[in-house]
């Protein structure tokens, strides 16, 4: 199962947080398999741990309508389509052909191909040509890190009141703490942890799960 803990977790605890959590499917499974051949790339997928989690959030929220900036191979793309309402949609953003193919035979696999739309350029880009009356159920972000604020004042206008803005690796493996680390992504998440803590708008939750995962409803 891939589970991904952070290194805070003891691994007495990560084996029994992996002994507990609902294993993938056939279809996630196979999406597993086929970025692990990835090589060293592979750490971007998130773990199946929160992939319940996400699917979870979806089903709650009552999701209509979502977006993922940051696609990889498919493995959060195919965790919300399967928390849909009927006849919700998912787009997903991204730049990648090679990685992205891989996750639209996921999805067929998984039954949600038809939930989902793929458009390949930069997600910015994407997301300016939505309507402005747009209204988004939920967004995930998990793409480059120094556009995450970017990415978040593009979304947050189009985010429905009781909506979800999702943002992973807010931990950065505890970057965010060390201040012996001034690299640019570590500087670009510390500072949208700081803009979502203090904007009015949202309310937000880091829960510790893989290497962080930012949870901020809209008021």
């Amino acid at each position: 199962m891939n589970l991904r803990t952070g290194p805070w977790i003891d691994p007495n605890i990560s084996d029994y947080l992996r002994a507990h959590a609902a294993a993938p499917d056939a279809a996630q499974e196979w999406i597993n398999e086929r970025t692990a051949e990835l090589g060293g790339i592979s750490r971007m997928q998130i773990g199946s741990d929160q992939v319940v989690f996400m699917t979870m959030l979806t089903k709650l929220v009552g999701v209509s309508f979502a977006v993922e900036v940051g696609t990889f191979t498919g493995t959060s793309g195919l965790a919300i389509a399967r928390g849909l309402k009927p006849g919700g949609r998912l787009l997903c953003c991204d730049i990648n052909e090679e990685w992205t193919t891989i996750a639209r035979d996921g999805w067929t696999r998984g039954g949600v191909a038809d939930r989902v739309e793929l458009r390949l350029g930069p997600a910015l880009e994407t997301l300016r040509t939505l309507p402005a009356d747009t209204l988004v159920d939920l967004a995930f972000i998990d793409a480059d890190k120094t556009n995450y604020l970017a990415y978040v004042e593009a979304l947050l206008p189009r985010l429905r009141s009781g909506g979800l803005l999702l943002i992973d690796n807010t931990i950065w493996y505890g970057a965010v703490v060390d201040p012996s680390r001034d690299d640019a992504d570590t500087v670009a998440i510390r500072a949208v942890n700081d803009f979502v803590a203090a904007d009015a708008r949202l309310e937000s939750v880091i829960v510790p799960i893989g290497d962080g995962l930012t949870v901020a409803r809209k008021r």
